[in-house]
């Protein structure tokens, strides 16, 4: 008896390279964007959401169909921006703008954590070093840094405290050319402390940092006091012979 021809491998559908694996068009597909871990629109899963309108106003809760019908209304995005609340909490928004704000607001907070400097002080604080604290400080300033002052008091010295205070409040107006205290001056523990901004640049004037012009030489070379070279006087003329 003839075996019927095989038709192994005749299939027009079958590839040559051989069967397709079942997840190779779902990784074609992968997800790559960068903000899927912010829940909008279809992706919000919670039966009920409260819901913010653009300008901030409350709409009360509701099913998440109906508000991403009501953003599609308006014409914007329903994002989850707290989802661990009960119920979550959705804003109807324009999401490109959202994560614009968002991106600014961190990159901001990251740059302003870097550019904090802090001096520490001391309540007898020797004066040479307090002037070059205080250079340092006006230098921070005056390139745009924040400047926090700490005097830190040791032993005994919290019993005055007022010589710290008069310390930070005499490095405060030392700086005053170059920034700003943001609020006064305040005793958190055994510590004294004040955050200062800078200026705006077109405001910032050093003061500390500055050349001092060198003294003018007394008249007279080499320190000789000046009456050493004033011209002498003739002896006054004897009697006529």
């Amino acid at each position: 008896m003839q075996k019927p021809p095989s038709f192994a491998g005749s299939n027009p559908s079958s590839s040559s390279s051989g069967p397709q694996r079942p997840g190779s068009y779902q990784q074609r597909g992968r997800n790559n964007d960068p903000y899927a871990h912010i829940r909008r629109n279809l992706r919000i899963k919670a039966a009920q959401v409260r819901v913010i309108d653009p300008e901030g106003k409350q709409l009360g809760v509701m099913t998440s169909d109906q508000a991403f019908k009501l953003a599609q209304q308006i014409g914007l995005d329903l994002v989850e921006v707290a989802p661990n609340a009960t119920p979550p909490v959705c804003r109807i928004l324009d999401f490109g703008k959202y994560i614009y704000e968002e991106n600014k607001k961190s990159k901001t907070s990251k740059t302003s954590t870097s550019r904090i400097k802090e001096i520490e002080l001391t309540a007898r604080i020797d004066p040479h070093d307090l002037a070059t604290k205080l250079r340092h400080g006006e230098e921070f300033l005056f390139d745009g840094n924040k400047v926090k002052l700490r005097l830190k008091f040791r032993g005994r010295e919290m019993a005055h405290t007022e010589i710290g205070f008069d310390v930070v409040n005499k490095a405060i107006a030392q700086l005053a050319g170059v920034g700003h205290p943001d609020s006064s001056a305040k005793l958190a523990g055994r510590n004294i402390m004040v955050m200062i901004s800078p200026l705006p640049t077109n405001k910032r004037k050093m003061r500390l940092n500055t050349d001092e012009p060198a003294s003018a030489a007394a008249p007279g070379a080499e320190g000789t006091p000046a009456h050493k070279h004033a011209p002498v006087a003739p002896p006054p003329a004897g009697p006529a012979a």
